[in-house]
């Protein structure tokens, strides 16, 4: 029991420490700490939609970057913890370089394996993803 604690400690922290290295966009620090296989599913059919792998998904945040003034700051509100599984809900906040703001509601399914992020799952305002990136 007590392994399993610990294990979902790691998890948690894990996860957190992701996001605390993307929101400022230290990319090859967040992109670390994903496994070389990771995949990337976003939600919906918005023109950013689909499964990336590894690199595809830095592609795409670096896309997406370039778009803001200081990148896409992602903060959890709500962290669920079970076996190799973290969800966590989460708003996010970005200023166009456009002068429009971007505001989303998010959840994420983290799957971790060896102490790194092996497959994640988007899900957000798909219509509010439209608007802001086309």
């Amino acid at each position: 029991m007590a392994q399993a604690h610990v294990q979902a400690v790691d998890n948690k922290d894990l996860v957190l420490e992701f996001w605390a290295a993307f929101s400022a966009s230290r990319f090859d620090e967040a992109l670390a700490l994903l496994a070389e296989d990771a995949t990337w599913w976003v939600a919906g059919t918005t023109s950013i939609s689909g499964t990336y792998s590894k690199p595809e998904f830095a592609e795409l945040v670096a896309g997406v970057a370039e778009g803001t003034e200081n990148g896409v700051q992602v903060t959890a509100t709500t962290l669920t913890i079970q076996d190799d599984r973290v969800a966590m809900e989460a708003d996010s906040f970005a200023q166009m370089k456009d002068g429009k703001v971007y505001r989303n509601k998010y959840h994420f399914m983290h799957v971790i394996k060896d102490g790194k992020i092996t497959a994640v799952r988007e899900y957000m305002d798909t219509e509010h993803v439209t608007e802001i990136f086309g």
